[in-house]
C-alpha cells in the first residue's frame, strides 16, 4: 500500500526544557501524524551524542540518549519535583537547542531522579539489566570512566584503562559501582519512556523508522571494548579512517574520522557484533534505515593522519555475505537502504539481492553537475523505493531553491511549474506524493516551507548543526488537513 510520513528528529520537538523529549510533545506529534494521514515517523539515531552533538557520532550503538528523557514523566512517577528542573534556564531561543546548557545542567537533574529510584528499585529494573547485559554493563562502565577522566576520549585515558579486558572491566565496575549504577538507571528510564512512546505511536497507526549509521565513533564503548574488530595498531591508534573520495562537490573529498572495520575479523565471528546490533535496533524500531549502504559493497578508506581524502583507496566490503548472515539469525526485517550518491553496478546488484528499498531524493534530479541526475527524477522512481524531499544532510526546499545554480533553478521551475516562490515546497511535496514510490517522506521543515535557517546539518561544518527545533503550535490543524487531503488525492494511507 502507498504510504507517507514525516522526518523529524526527537531533538527537534518543541518543549520547555531545552530539547525535544519522549514526553507530551512527542505524543502530540504522533497525534498530528495521525490527523494528517501519515503512516511513518522517521527519526535520526537516538544514541548518546558526543562532542559536536551529531547523532551519527555516539558513545554507543545500543544506548539511548539521556537528553530525550522527559522530566515531567519522571515527576509523575514521584522521581522529580517540578522546581528541580522548571526554574533552570534551558536556553534563550525557542527554535534552537543549546547543547552547552544541556551538558552542564541535564545530568544534575537526572541524578536526583536516579538517587530516588535506587532507594526502592522495581523488579522490572533487574529484568532490564539481565536482558541487556551484553551491552549495558560495558556502556555504564565506559561512561563512568569518562567521568573519572574529565570527559577525555578513551584513547587519552591512562594506559591501564585504555586496554579493555573482561577481568579489568569487572574490577572497575565494582570500584565505581555508584557511577556505573547511575548510567544503568538512566538507560532504564530511557527504555521505559521509549517503549511507551512507541506503543502510543503504534496504537495510533504510526510506525517509527529508525536509523543505523554504518560506522561508529572512535570514542565509543564499541571500539574500546572490541578493538580487534577495527583497523587499529598495537597501540590502539587507527591505521585507516572512513570518508569519501573527491567528487564534483568536493575537490579534496571528506574525512569522517571513524575507524574502519576489519571485515575479515567480523566474518570469523559469523558477524556476531553486527547481528546483535541489527537485532536490537529492529526490535527498537518498526523499520530500520541503514546509512551509507554502498559502504557494504565497497568502502573508501584513508590512511590515518591524512589531512584530505585524496590519498584514499577503495576496499571490498562484506556484501551479501553480511546480510545473509543477519537474515539467517534474525529473520526478514523491514530495512531501508540509504543508497544515495555514486552507485556502481555492484552496489545496485547488492541492493537488488537484498530486496531492500532504496532512497530517492527529489532535489538531486535538478543538479546539472551530476550526469546521473535523471535517476532521481520522479518518473524514474521504482515502486520499491522511499522518496524524500530531503534528508538531515540537505538544505530545505526553500533554502535549496535560493542556493542552486541559476540554470538548475530555471529547469526546476519549468519542470515543476512552480512560478510562485511561496508555493515551492508544496509543489515539490505534491510531486513526491504522486510519484510511483511506495513510500514518501517529507521533512518537517519542508512541510512548513522553512528556509535554510532551519537546516539540520551542513556536512563538513561544525558548530551550528543538529540544533533546529519546532516552535510550539507550528504544526496546525489546518496544515494537517491540507496534508491529509493531498495524501488522499494520491492514494496514500487509505486504510
Amino acid at each position: 500500500m502507498r504510504k507517507s510520513g514525516i522526518l523529524l528528529h526527537i531533538t527537534s520537538l518543541p518543549g520547555k526544557y531545552g530539547i525535544g523529549t519522549m514526553g507530551r510533545e512527542a505524543r502530540e506529534f504522533v497525534d498530528f501524524l495521525k490527523k494528517s494521514g501519515q503512516s511513518y515517523w522517521q527519526i535520526l539515531p537516538i544514541h548518546p551524542t558526543s562532542y559536536g552533538d551529531s547523532p551519527y557520532a555516539s558513545y554507543s550503538t545500543f544506548a539511548g540518549n539521556p537528553y530525550f528523557i522527559d522530566f515531567d514523566l519522571l515527576k509523575d512517577e514521584g522521581l522529580l519535583q517540578k522546581e528541580e528542573y522548571d526554574n533552570i534556564n534551558w536556553g534563550d531561543q525557542e527554535d534552537q537547542v543549546d547543547f552547552g546548557i544541556l551538558y552542564n545542567q541535564h545530568s544534575h537533574v537526572l541524578r536526583k531522579a536516579v538517587d530516588r529510584f535506587l532507594k526502592n528499585p522495581d523488579r522490572e529494573y533487574e529484568e532490564f539489566l539481565q536482558k541487556n547485559a551484553d551491552w549495558i554493563d560495558d556502556y555504564a562502565l565506559f561512561m563512568a570512566l569518562k567521568d573519572r577522566f574529565d570527559g577525555k576520549a578513551w584513547s587519552e585515558w591512562p594506559e591501564e584503562y585504555r586496554h579493555y579486558t573482561k577481568e579489568n572491566a569487572k574490577k572497575w565496575r565494582e570500584e565505581m559501582s555508584d557511577v556505573v549504577n547511575y548510567y544503568r538507571v538512566i538507560q532504564y528510564f530511557f527504555s521505559r519512556q521509549w517503549n511507551a512512546l512507541k506503543k502510543y505511536a503504534n496504537d495510533n497507526g504510526v510506525e517509527i523508522i529508525g536509523d543505523l549509521p554504518i560506522y561508529v565513533a572512535m570514542d565509543s564503548v564499541d571500539v574500546w571494548s572490541h578493538p580487534g574488530l577495527f583497523e587499529l595498531d598495537e597501540y590502539l591508534v587507527p591505521t585507516e579512517e572512513a570518508g569519501c573520495p573527491p567528487d564534483g562537490f568536493s575537490a579534496v573529498g571528506q574525512l569522517w574520522g571513524n575507524p574502519i572495520y576489519r571485515w575479515d575479523e567480523h566474518k570469523k565471528t559469523g558477524y556476531e557484533w553486527w547481528i546483535r546490533r541489527v537485532d536490537y535496533l529492529t526490535k527498537m524500531y518498526d523499520v530500520l534505515r541503514i546509512d551509507h549502504f554502498r559502504g557494504f559493497d565497497s568502502f573508501y578508506s584513508i590512511p590515518f593522519g591524512e589531512t584530505t581524502a585524496i590519498n584514499g583507496h577503495w576496499n571490498e566490503g562484506p556484501g551479501m555475505d553480511l546480510f545473509q548472515a543477519i537474515t539467517n539469525k534474525v529473520g526478514e526485517k523491514r530495512i531501508i537502504a540509504e543508497d544515495l550518491g555514486f552507485l556502481t553496478d555492484s552496489v545496485k546488484k547488492l541492493l537488488a539481492d537484498t530486496g531492500y528499498p532504496g532512497m530517492k531524493l527529489l532535489q538531486f534530479a535538478f543538479d546539472s553537475r551530476d550526469p546521473g541526475a535523471t535517476f532521481y527524477a520522479p518518473y524514474n522512481y521504482p515502486k520499491n523505493s522511499i522518496a524524500y524531499t530531503g534528508t538531515h544532510d540537505n538544505n530545505t526546499i526553500q533554502g535549496w531553491f535560493d542556493d542552486i545554480l541559476p540554470e538548475d533553478k530555471e529547469y526546476a521551475i519549468e519542470y515543476l511549474q512552480c512560478h510562485n516562490p511561496e508555493d515551492r515546497h508544496w509543489v515539490m511535496i505534491r510531486e513526491l506524493l504522486k510519484s510511483p514510490s511506495d513510500t514518501a517522506i517529507i521533512t518537517a521543515q519542508d512541510l512548513l516551507g522553512l528556509g535554510s535557517e532551519s537546516r539540520m546539518n551542513t556536512p563538513n561544518t561544525v558548530g551550528n548543526n543538529w540544533k533546529w527545533r519546532l516552535k510550539d503550535h507550528q504544526l496546525t490543524d489546518q496544515l494537517a488537513d491540507d496534508l491529509f487531503r493531498m495524501n488522499r488525492l494520491y492514494s496514500r494511507n487509505l486504510d
